[in-house]
């Protein structure tokens, strides 16, 4: 690894990567079957400091850099993806927009229990006909007195049942486009907000996927985030934090498949002989490698600009969209490695294929990435 990791950052990773083997990993294949929302292991992982961990110490945060955090989430989604997914939209997406732009107010009534994980954060802007553009979202927020009203659908919402409280975007102002677009702050037991059914998903059974419904949903004008009109921008924002969120899911996913793969072609045996001894076979763990790498790289890279401050928005799409691309392509080599036995249930490498599927498509789907990623290098060239 090029980067050079401080004392702290391998203190963290190693503790990651030790509850991560001890504690996640022998019941992640019983809960991908049962769809147990991992309730006890994010308690656990709060007392290590997992749910805050950008947050500082006086909002009962961990007060770690960005790399900290990456290095940490690959760590819990080399054992269990549904459980990094929770992790990573706690953290990334909903710890860091309540204490870049809340109100003291909430964060002290909404950060502090979040980041201590006493509750589970979600986001919730997706809605059935607007999702890569969110300009179409339909759920809006009308002022009403010292209230807004909230009215509409949201969809896919990850964590949408167990979160207790949910960053939700609504549109305040239709005729201003994304500039109309607001954030709210919705605590679970806010009448007239309730969650949908539970998706049925290929992967990722362990994490909650669901609707949430709006019926004339009374927010308190203070639990607006921002200012009106913000929420697009906050949205945006969160997104790009989230995106190394992914790559790092992908790069822990990816190193458990390479692991199984490389431990099953040394015990197999074809042929005379235990199937890593075949060139073949070889050049393909050898590329899974590469790759594999070659997205920690990038994963790192965007994480250590994010922590010097530095405009990250490419970097982290870039990091999203090889790493999610590369996970898919590692899974499924690991798989073909395992032959006939890779397509059951009692190895791992079946589960790490279907939990890799969605990480091109939440958060931002590969297609946009490389919007996002040419936008930003044609801005450049135009630039004096």
């Amino acid at each position: 690894m090029s980067f050079a990791l401080t004392d702290e950052q391998l203190m963290i990773q190693t503790m990651a990567r030790e509850f991560s083997r001890d504690v996640v990993a022998p019941t992640a294949a019983e809960r991908d079957r049962t769809c147990e929302f991992p309730v006890e292991n994010l308690k656990k992982m709060a007392e290590l400091g997992f749910m805050g961990m950008m947050v500082p110490f006086e909002y009962k945060g961990s007060g770690a850099d960005t790399v900290s955090y990456v290095l940490a989430l690959s760590e819990i989604a080399y054992s269990c993806a549904s459980t990094a997914v929770v992790m990573s939209v706690h953290n990334s997406i909903v710890c860091e927009s309540i204490y870049r732009l809340g109100t003291e107010d909430q964060k002290e009534r909404y950060l502090k229990p979040l980041a201590a994980g006493d509750i589970i954060g979600a986001f919730a802007m997706t809605e059935p006909h607007a999702g890569s553009d969110p300009v179409r979202q339909s759920t809006t927020a009308v002022r009403d007195g010292n209230y807004y009203i909230l009215n509409g659908t949201k969809r896919f919402i990850t964590s949408g049942k167990n979160a207790g409280l949910t960053i939700v975007t609504a549109v305040t102002d239709k005729t201003k486009r994304h500039k109309g677009i607001s954030a709210f702050l919705v605590k679970k037991d806010t009448p007239g907000f309730s969650a949908g059914n539970l998706e049925d998903k290929m992967g990722l059974r362990a994490s909650d996927t669901t609707d949430l419904i709006f019926d004339d949903c009374r927010i308190p004008a203070e639990d607006l985030l921002g200012e009106e009109g913000d929420g697009f921008k906050i949205a945006m924002q969160a997104l790009d934090g989230g995106r190394i969120g992914i790559a790092a899911q992908s790069v822990g996913v990816a190193q458990a498949a390479l692991d199984a793969a490389v431990d099953y072609a040394k015990i197999r045996e074809q042929f005379g002989q235990p199937i890593s001894k075949f060139q073949g076979l070889r050049w393909m763990i050898a590329d899974m490698a590469v790759e594999i790498e070659a997205a920690r790289q990038l994963m790192l890279s965007a994480a250590e600009m994010k922590d010097r401050g530095e405009k990250y928005t490419a970097q982290a799409s870039m990091a999203k969209l090889f790493a999610s691309e590369m996970v898919n392509r590692v899974t499924t080599k690991a798989l073909q490695i395992h032959g006939g036995y890779g397509f059951i249930k009692e190895y791992p490498v079946e589960r790490f294929f279907r939990d890799a599927r969605v990480f091109t498509i939440y958060e931002g789907t590969s297609e946009i990435q490389r919007v996002v990623i040419s936008n930003h290098i044609l801005k450049d060239k135009r630039s004096p």
